[in-house]
């Protein structure tokens, strides 16, 4: 992508014109006109970002539908069996690597749902780079931070920031730049849906593709067939 000396000029100016905090980031996407815009503060959902020097942040990629459903079973199995909704994990996947399972960041988080190595060890994950035991861990440890603080909003922040700087706010987003914006863009991609007083069941089937037989997960009872009740 070739960019004009101006917006270079813009990015440098940025970048190191003026002292910023060390949680800066800088945004990136095109407008309607198809010109390349660069700013602090995020204006699209499929914008890209970069972090600046000394920054915490990471940046990501929108992922193309056809990456992202490479893990459409294991995403789904994952949350149905912790009762999780399969697209805040998504969300999740998206805003924590941009859908790339090699993903590591400069704090040592791992993988698709970016495992820190202590994480990693506490629910047995023995290759964080795997999609399945990254996907199967990051969401049993989403489900733990779903159960403690009873929202999405304060699990999400527990996942960014970690619980201990949950608690220490009094159970509160921690007012950390890095962590409000991520909470934001998380919502964003997937807006928190009422909970129902019931609990809900997900049914287990299999479908054959390509000769291959493939678990599906829906709450809806099969109308035939053999299925398989895990929740």
């Amino acid at each position: 992508m070739r960019v004009s000396r101006i917006a270079w000029v813009i990015v440098a100016g940025l970048l190191v014109g003026l002292p910023r905090p060390s949680a800066a980031q800088i945004y990136s996407w095109r407008d309607a006109n198809g010109h390349v815009i660069y700013s602090d503060r995020a204006q699209s959902a499929d914008c890209k970002t970069f972090s600046v020097a000394g920054s915490a942040l990471r940046s990501t990629r929108p992922a193309s539908d056809k990456y992202r459903n490479r893990f459409d079973s294991i995403i789904d199995e994952a949350a149905a069996r912790h009762a999780v909704r399969p697209d805040l994990v998504r969300a999740v996947i998206q805003v924590e690597s941009g859908f790339d399972p090699r993903a590591r960041s400069p704090k040592g988080a791992m993988g698709l749902m970016q495992l820190m190595p202590g994480t990693a060890a506490e629910f047995g994950v023995r290759n964080p780079y795997d999609p399945a035991d990254n996907i199967r861990a990051g969401v049993a440890y989403l489900k733990s931070l779903l159960d403690r603080y009873g929202n999405e909003t304060l699990a999400l922040a527990a996942y960014n920031a970690g619980p201990g700087a949950v608690d220490r706010h009094g159970n509160a987003v921690p007012p950390y730049r890095e962590t409000r914006e991520y909470v934001n863009r998380v919502k964003n991609i997937s807006p928190a849906q009422p909970v129902s007083a019931a609990r809900r069941i997900i049914y287990k089937t299999y479908e054959l593709v390509d000769g291959q037989s493939v678990p599906r997960y829906t709450d809806t009872r099969p109308a035939s067939g053999p299925f398989e009740i895990l929740r």
